[in-house]
């Protein structure tokens, strides 16, 4: 693998390490990874050319307002955000709001700002609040109930609803999946693992690793998905027999992929890796038709962003006009490209790599955002005590 091709992974994959952010922090500590905190990669995805970019501005929400003077409109995102500039050009000329985007840290960072600002905002709109947050931000009464008219009719399987409300809009998710260095195991005649429970048999013994729940937000999502999985009671053995079959825990993604994962680059000894389902198109070899690795489809969590109005906001009018250029045609299609992420409207055509390589889960592992909310601590002490001892 080229120097060439390892920078592209880390660029790409890392881009997808902070826009999927599980954020594992507390919502009063911040936190996550230290690698997986700021927008790397954006710049380079930001600048890519996306499918029904060059036609962007006739792809905007339909319900957008007559161009006009109307002021600024203000967005809080995750440091991950990342839309082509032609987009956002776009949006304006066609609403006549100037947009102003204020990034805010990770994903669990935002979280903890619009939920101290309830009711008094520093923004008119959000996004990025996710699956693990999405409850704490609604019974905080930090948002305003918005629906889009043209929500895409394939969003709607990622709804959230409180008193019959929808207080976000679903704009992108990502499946978090164990992956495997498929050279690796073709060269050593062993059979691949395909779920969470052959992670724990004796011939992958010392072979897979993971970044930490506590530190780390794809981390923190390995740890819902065995949640998922076994239950919360069961979870616990599970871990254990992991652990006991040496799985290594790092501090975050960057170290599990590229230092220790075989096709990471590096010179990982570890052909197990917990990464994403959209990772295997990166490692394609110059020059190659194919990847070196897959995401094992059993094993994935799925993880939603949303936007949504800010409660007490000025702008109104402005912050659903956002919301609805987040989930217009031309936005959905940029998406893979500008955060690699899957867009919610699953009738925008895909890159083509994506379309063939960065297959999603059937039947993804889900954890009702409640519970999440409920027992995320309870949880994150009950696994360092088993992971890290």
């Amino acid at each position: 693998m080229t120097s060439t091709r390892t920078r592209r992974i880390t660029t790409t994959l890392a881009l997808t390490a902070t826009t999927l952010t599980l954020a594992s922090c507390t919502l009063t500590g911040g936190g996550g990874d230290e690698d997986e905190s700021g927008p790397t990669g954006a710049t380079d995805a930001a600048t890519e050319s996306a499918p029904g970019e060059e036609d962007g501005a006739d792809q905007t929400a339909a319900a957008a307002p007559t161009p006009a003077d109307t002021g600024t409109v203000v967005l809080t995102a995750h440091d991950s955000f990342s839309l082509p500039d032609e987009l956002v050009a776009a949006f304006e000329a066609d609403t006549g709001y100037d947009l102003e985007i204020q990034l805010a840290g990770d994903a669990g960072q935002m979280a903890n700002q619009v939920v101290l600002t309830a009711g008094n905002p520093t923004a008119d709109v959000v996004f990025g609040i996710d699956t693990t947050f999405a409850s704490r931000v609604v019974a905080a009464e930090a948002l305003e109930a918005y629906r889009p008219d043209a929500l895409p009719e394939s969003a709607t399987e990622h709804d959230l609803t409180e008193g019959g409300e929808a207080y976000l809009t679903p704009v992108d998710y990502g499946d978090v999946c164990v992956n495997i260095d498929t050279a690796w195991f073709a060269n050593e005649g062993i059979e691949p693992p395909q779920t969470l429970t052959d992670l724990t048999e004796e011939q992958y013994e010392d072979l897979f690793v993971t970044p930490g729940a506590s530190t780390s937000s794809p981390g923190m999502a390995f740890l819902l998905a065995t949640v998922g999985e076994f239950g919360p009671g069961e979870w616990q053995g599970y871990w254990s027999d992991l652990m006991a079959n040496g799985a290594k825990v790092t501090s975050g993604w960057t170290d599990a992929y590229t230092v220790d994962f075989t096709a990471g680059g590096g010179d990982g000894d570890r052909p197990i890796v917990l990464s994403y389902a959209s990772s295997p198109p990166a490692t394609i070899p110059d020059g190659g038709f194919e990847p070196t690795t897959r995401a094992l489809l059993d094993t994935c969590f799925r993880q939603v962003e949303y936007a949504g109005v800010l409660a007490g906001t000025d702008n109104p009018e402005g912050a659903q006009a956002v919301v609805d250029w987040l989930v217009s045609p031309a936005v959905q299609a940029a998406i893979p490209d500008a955060m690699y992420v899957y867009p919610v409207d699953d009738e925008v055509a895909l890159p083509d790599l994506w379309a063939q390589w960065a297959q999603v889960a059937e039947d993804p592992i889900v954890v009702a955002p409640g519970q999440i909310e409920a027992e995320r601590e309870t949880w994150l002490r009950e696994w360092a005590d088993i992971a890290t001892g």
